[in-house]
C-alpha cells in the first residue's frame, strides 16, 4: 500500500522528477553530439526495421518496429536511430520509482529510480540501440502491475499483466526470467494469487499468448529461427567445460553493469535478506537471483556477455533500495555508489562527443567498430569498380550491417556468404550469396578464412587489402578478392 506522501516528500519528488528529466535531457543531446556510427549490431536492427516482420532470426521483432517509428517520423540518422533508447530507459526509472513508492514510500521509490537511472549499463545503453531497453521497460511494466494488483486486483490489472509479459517477450526472450518467481508467488503468496483469481488469470493468459503467436508463427515458419539462435548462445555444442575464470569475467563485468559499489551492495542485501525481509522482498529476490545464477552457470560452462543478465536490475534496483533506507550503515555507502555511478555515467557520454579527446584518453579501441563507415564503403565502391563484378559479398554478420546501413547496395547487390549450411545470422537467411556463377568481390573480415574460400568457390584470388584510419592508432583490415562459381557451404570441423 502507497505510503502517505506529506509536503516535503511532494517537494522531494519535484526536485528528482526534474533530475530524472535533466539526465533525460542531457543523454538525448548527447546523442545527437555522438560522433560516432552505428555498431553492426545497430545497424542490423535498423535493417529489420526497414523490412518489418513477426520476427528475425536473432531476436523477436519489438527492436525493428521501435525503430521503424522513430525513424519515420526523424528520419535514417544515426541519432533518431537510436532515439528511443533514453526514452525506455527513462520510463523504466519513472516504473520502478512507482513500484517501490508503493512497497516502501516516496523516497525509497526515489532512490530506486535513481538507482536505476545511475546504473553505467543503463548510461552506455542510452547511447546505443539494442533490446536490453525495452527488454528492462516490460520486466518494470510486468513488476509494476504485480505490484499494484496484489493489493488491488482486477480483470484490467491482469490483461495488463499478459501484455507487460507477451511485450517483453516480443523485446527479448529474456522476459522468461520473470516467470519463476511470478509462478511460485501465484504458488506461496496469496495476495498474488488472490490477484489471478475469478478467472483473471485467462486475461493474463490469452493476452500473453495472442501477443507472442505471431512470433511463434514466424518461427515455425522460418526453421524456428530464433528460437535456435537462442539455444546456440550456450555455445554448448562441444559439451561443458568448467571455466572459472569465464564465470569471473561475467561477475566483473556486473560490476560495471549495475555499478562498482551497488554492485557489491547488492549482494550484501541479497545475503541480509536470509534474517529480514519485508513482504514482496521475496520474489523481489527471486527476480533478481534468477537470471543473475542462470548466466553465472552458463559462464561457468561455456561464456557470457555481462548484460545477458540484464533483467535482474529492474527489481535489484526496488530491493538494494528498500534494505538501505532500513539500514542506517548502508546509506553511506549507498551514496558514494550512486556518486561513482555518476560520473560513470556523465563522462563517457561527454568524452565521446569529441573525437580527439576519445583518442587522448585512450578510449580508440573501445569506438573502433563505430568508426569509419564512410571511409570503408568507399574504399570497397572504389574496388568494385575497378574490376567486372556483378555483386559484392562478405563473411561477417556486422560488417554486412554496417556497409548495408552506410549504402554499399547504391553501388552493388550486397550478399552474405555462409560458413556452413545452418543459419548463423539474419542476413544469411535472407539475402545469402546465390549459388551460380556470377563473379564477385568477397570483402573478408577474417583473417583466416582463406582455406575455406578456396574451397567454396571454383575460382578465386586475393586481390587487395583494404585499410581505414580509425585514429587512435587502430586500423580496419579487410582482404578482398576476386571470387566466382560458388558451390555452396559445406559443415565447418
Amino acid at each position: 500500500m502507497d505510503a502517505p506522501v506529506n509536503r516535503s516528500d511532494r517537494q522531494y519528488v519535484i526536485w528528482a522528477g526534474w533530475a530524472l528529466t535533466a539526465l533525460l535531457a542531457f543523454r538525448l543531446v548527447t546523442l545527437w553530439l555522438n560522433p560516432l556510427g552505428l555498431h553492426g549490431d545497430e545497424a542490423q536492427y535498423w535493417a529489420w526495421s526497414q523490412d518489418p516482420a513477426f520476427g528475425y532470426y536473432s531476436k523477436p521483432p519489438l527492436i525493428a518496429w521501435i525503430i521503424a517509428s522513430t525513424t519515420a517520423l526523424f528520419g535514417q540518422a544515426e541519432w533518431a536511430v537510436r532515439l528511443a533508447s533514453p526514452w525506455l530507459h527513462f520510463g523504466t526509472a519513472l516504473l520502478i520509482f512507482f513500484s517501490a513508492k508503493h512497497l516502501y514510500n516516496v523516497r525509497t521509490g526515489l532512490l530506486a529510480g535513481a538507482l536505476y537511472a545511475l546504473m553505467p549499463g543503463v548510461a552506455l545503453s542510452s547511447a546505443l540501440i539494442s533490446t536490453d531497453a525495452a527488454l528492462l521497460f516490460c520486466v518494470a511494466l510486468f513488476i509494476y502491475v504485480w505490484v499494484v494488483s496484489r493489493d488491488g486486483p482486477s480483470a484490467a490489472k491482469a490483461i495488463m499483466l499478459g501484455f507487460a509479459f507477451g511485450l517483453g517477450m516480443l523485446a527479448k526472450y529474456a522476459m522468461i526470467y520473470v516467470l519463476p518467481a511470478f509462478c511460485l508467488a501465484v504458488i506461496f503468496d496469496p495476495k498474488t494469487r488472490a490477484a489471478l483469481s475469478r478467472w483473471r488469470w485467462i486475461g493474463t493468459v490469452l493476452t500473453a499468448t495472442l501477443l507472442l503467436l505471431p512470433n511463434l508463427l514466424w518461427n515455425a515458419q522460418n526453421q524456428f529461427a530464433t528460437l535456435v539462435h537462442t539455444s546456440d548462445n550456450a555455445n554448448l555444442q562441444d559439451g561443458a567445460q568448467i571455466d572459472p575464470a569465464e564465470l569471473g569475467e561475467f561477475m566483473l563485468g556486473q560490476l560495471g553493469v549495475f555499478g562498482p559499489l551497488t554492485f557489491v551492495l547488492l549482494l550484501l542485501a541479497l545475503w541480509q535478506l536470509r534474517r529480514e525481509r519485508r513482504e514482496f522482498e521475496l520474489w523481489l529476490a527471486v527476480l533478481t537471483l534468477t537470471p543473475l545464477l542462470f548466466i553465472c552457470f552458463q559462464a561457468l560452462i561455456s561464456r557470457a556477455n555481462a548484460n545477458w543478465a540484464a533483467a535482474a536490475y529492474a527489481s535489484a534496483a526496488i530491493l538494494l533500495a528498500g534494505w538501505a533506507m532500513r539500514t542506517p550503515w548502508v546509506k553511506p555507502w549507498l551514496i558514494a555508489g550512486l556518486l561513482i555511478n555518476l560520473v560513470a555515467s556523465l563522462v563517457p557520454a561527454l568524452v565521446i562527443t569529441s573525437p580527439q579527446l576519445t583518442n587522448q584518453l585512450g578510449f580508440a579501441n573501445a569506438v573502433k567498430r563505430l568508426r569509419g563507415w564512410p571511409e570503408t564503403i568507399e574504399a570497397i565502391e572504389q574496388s568494385y569498380g575497378e574490376g567486372d563484378y556483378a555483386a559484392v559479398a562478405v563473411d561477417n554478420r556486422l560488417l554486412f550491417y554496417d556497409l548495408t546501413y552506410y549504402g554499399i547496395e547504391d553501388t552493388a547487390p550486397l550478399f552474405m556468404w555462409r560458413y556452413e549450411p545452418r543459419l548463423n545470422s539474419h542476413a544469411e537467411l535472407v539475402q545469402a550469396l546465390p549459388e551460380d556463377d556470377r563473379r564477385v568481390l568477397l570483402v573478408s573480415y577474417f583473417e583466416t578464412y582463406d582455406p575455406y574460400f578456396r574451397r567454396d568457390f571454383e575460382q578465386i584470388e586475393q586481390i587487395g587489402e583494404i585499410n581505414i584510419d580509425l585514429g587512435g592508432g587502430k586500423q580496419r583490415r579487410l582482404k578482398t578478392y576476386a571470387a566466382s562459381g560458388y558451390k555452396g557451404p559445406v559443415w565447418r570441423d
